[in-house]
């Protein structure tokens, strides 16, 4: 491939992202260098720097607004295509689940904090409404964590046939609801309140108990425990 005008090649060896990883720590790496490595290329008019600092704008330089950014508005950016959009998503997301993971390190859960954090970095990034279940062993472990449903910008359906079935199959022996507001609010609507007490009536005929209903989003979470509304 052609070398661009501004080709990083033709930096100073201690310069260029690469290098610059493999011989001093990660973290001396700029977000734009860092980007740089994933993107591994620019074009004509533009070297890898240059278009993670565009990539970077989308998000508001800020990382935590880019994991909301889609590979449609990426790919409105000259020089990124689909291979650097896909890369650059994936790397997102891995430090998604990372973090998620990170909040996971407590063997049980005790109260709502425990589990929140983890449901906040796994959900609060995603564009629309999904609701979820993880489901607790009767040392309160979280035997499995599954999304059930997927919606709108606004809102998204939860069968309480679908989520006690699976709750049977993992015997659990209690329930943790969640779903995202992608709009930042944290307040519950009348339709999540609804929801809540079916799902509690319906799982107390099966001796399952409902532990909490979360509800998360980029100004943090709202528990239904913790509110005294559950």
């Amino acid at each position: 491939m052609q070398e661009t005008k501004f080709s990083i090649k033709k930096w100073a060896k201690d310069d260029r992202p690469r290098e610059k990883l493999l011989g001093k720590n990660p973290s001396t790496l700029s977000d734009s260098e860092l980007l740089a490595i994933l993107i591994g290329n620019g074009h004509r008019e533009k070297n890898a720097v240059d278009l993670a600092k565009e990539v970077l704008r989308l998000g508001k330089n800020n990382l935590n607004e880019l994991g909301k950014v889609t590979i449609q508005e990426m790919l409105r950016i000259k020089g990124i295509g689909k291979v650097k959009a896909i890369t650059i998503t994936a790397a997102l997301e891995l430090g998604r689940r990372r973090q998620a993971s990170l909040c996971m390190e407590k063997p049980f859960v005790k109260s709502s904090r425990d589990i929140a954090s983890y449901l906040q970095a796994l959900l609060r990034d995603l564009p629309h409404e999904v609701f979820a279940v993880a489901y607790l062993n009767q040392a309160n472990r979280i035997n499995h964590f599954e999304i059930v449903s997927m919606g709108g910008l606004t809102g998204t359906v939860a069968d309480p046939r679908v989520i006690l079935k699976k709750a049977l199959l993992e015997e659990a022996v209690s329930l943790i609801l969640c779903h995202n507001h992608p709009s930042g609010s944290l307040q519950p609507s009348r339709a999540d309140q609804e929801l809540t007490k079916k799902l509690k009536d319906a799982a107390k005929l099966f001796d399952i108990s409902l532990f909490d209903h979360i509800i998360v989003s980029d100004n943090g979470y709202f528990s239904f425990a913790d509110e005294g509304i559950i």
